[in-house]
């Protein structure tokens, strides 16, 4: 419980109903994406602009209070869930696009506006802001800079990283710093966009950001090629990249996912298929024609079952949009629906996805497996109910031995998800004990007394690396 002369000094910073601790708001941010994940916090407080976030921050460092920075709690990673009690940072009111500067091909956006209504407002300037997560709808432009969000063009276009040039952050302290700009040049000193970018609140809370845009496609195709074989699917991948076309999108649906996305969007899906593979390439008309006609040779080549190539805008956008709606399809089934992700080399797809089917069978689970083809980023899909404890944990010991195959594999752990609580136990398989000492420095650098997003990244204990039996 907050003290009420605390609660007082925040409500005269953002304003009387800025600020809330009533049971109902409590609840309503203790949990986010992540199933099986909750913890009241003890406050939730709605800044409207950087000043006010700073003098929050000024408070809670006064006291010792802890913060968790939230957009719209879509991440499924646990990153936002107040474990620690403290408060709930909202960003949501801090939602205008500050600038657009067509001259320097740039954005400067408020942390909490919502990527698709962000990214409909640069289209109709005739620019294009790639990155676009699945969750673009409802997730924010903060919470997507929080995880390094990816999306299905990342593959051509990269990653939220590769996007944003300068941030505007509050330190724990209530300082505020800003980083990079409007360049595309600068080496003065440490990288600290960077280093931001990707770091799940844990180090500053970014309220404002520099985005760069690019000019928009002159021509898109899109087209499904299936399987019956999946490493046919999979070698596919691999020499589409081999001959140096790089789609804009190169997503990949396993069987089970397949069939329940037919049943999702009826879009008259063969369901013997073994794999799928949603392919889109843009840019000029020509260069389109001829790469879209030298994939389909490829596809027929590694024996492709069937080839639709999408005769309209209308047509590609409902593969596409189905595509979007797997995770949403699959949360029809079972009460809980448990989406994790994990990365291997394009070249293992095949034997990630064989793995993956492997360890599903050993325990006795039901998991879908979709992704991004092209980066090697997969989505295996675990439909359960959380009232059944025997068969969630059967259900974690099954990613446990996932994460193990990525690591095995030459992957990691995440691609896109971030760490947050979920994967904290496993982050020393990936970077190492050293690799986690100076994460752990960066962090009391940035927040020494641990007030920032406490209790994500870095796990209490880490977890022993399981040995696999192959019997």
């Amino acid at each position: 419980m907050l003290d009420a002369a605390i609660a007082q000094r925040l409500r005269q910073i953002v304003g009387e109903n800025n600020f809330k601790d009533d049971r109902q708001s409590l609840v309503a941010h203790s949990y986010d994406g992540t199933p099986m994940l909750q913890s009241l916090p003890d406050g939730v407080i709605y800044p409207n602009n950087t000043q006010q976030v700073s003098d929050i921050m000024k408070v809670l460092a006064e006291h010792r209070i802890p913060v968790v920075s939230r957009g719209s709690g879509s991440n499924l990673c646990g990153g936002t869930v107040p474990v620690q009690g403290g408060i709930v940072m909202v960003m949501h009111r801090m939602n205008r696009i500050v600038e657009v500067d067509m001259e320097n091909l740039t954005a400067t956006v408020q942390t909490g506006m919502i990527t698709a209504e962000f990214t409909a407002h640069i289209e109709s300037l005739g620019l294009f802001y790639p990155p676009d997560p699945s969750s673009m709808k409802i997730s924010t432009i903060g919470g997507n800079i929080a995880e390094c969000s990816g999306g299905l063009r990342g593959l051509k276009y990269g990653t939220t990283k590769d996007y944003v040039i300068g941030l505007e952050a509050v330190l724990a302290s209530g300082e505020i710093i800003r980083t990079g700009g409007k360049l595309m040049k600068d080496v003065a000193g440490y990288d600290l966009t960077k280093l931001l970018v990707g770091s799940e609140g844990t180090l500053a809370i970014i309220t404002e950001a520099t985005l760069k845009l690019v000019p928009p496609p002159k021509s898109k195709k899109t087209m499904l090629a299936m399987y019956k074989d999946l490493y046919g699917a999979a070698r596919t991948v691999s020499r589409i990249i081999e001959a140096k076309i790089i789609p804009a999108t190169l997503e990949f649906m396993d069987n089970p996912t397949i069939r329940v996305v037919d049943d999702f969007a009826k879009l008259g899906l063969p369901r013997d298929m073994e794999a799928i593979l949603l392919i889109e390439q843009d840019g000029d008309p020509e260069a389109v024609e001829r790469d879209i006609q030298r994939i389909k040779e490829i596809c027929e080549s590694e024996r492709a079952d069937r080839l639709d190539v999408a005769e309209t805008r209308e047509q590609a956008e409902k593969l596409l949009t189905a595509r979007r709606s797997a995770f949403t399809a699959l949360a029809r089934l079972r009460p809980t629906t448990i989406l994790e992700d994990a990365t291997v080399p394009r070249s293992r797809i095949a034997d990630m996805v064989l793995r993956i089917n492997e360890i599903a069978r050993k325990y006795d689970v039901s998991i879908a497996t979709f992704g991004h083809a092209g980066d090697g980023n997969l989505h295996p899909t675990a439909t359960t109910d959380a009232r059944d404890k025997e068969e969630v944990h059967r259900v974690e010991q099954a990613f446990e031995e996932v994460f193990e195959a990525a690591i095995e594999l030459g992957g990691t752990i995440t691609g896109e998800h971030g760490v947050g609580l979920v994967k904290a136990p496993f982050l020393e398989w990936k970077v190492g004990s050293a690799g986690i000492e100076v994460m752990k420095g960066i962090k009391n650098a940035f927040d020494p007394h641990h007030l920032l997003n406490p209790g994500k990244v870095f796990a209490k204990e880490s977890r022993k690396r399981v040995v696999i039996s192959r019997e």
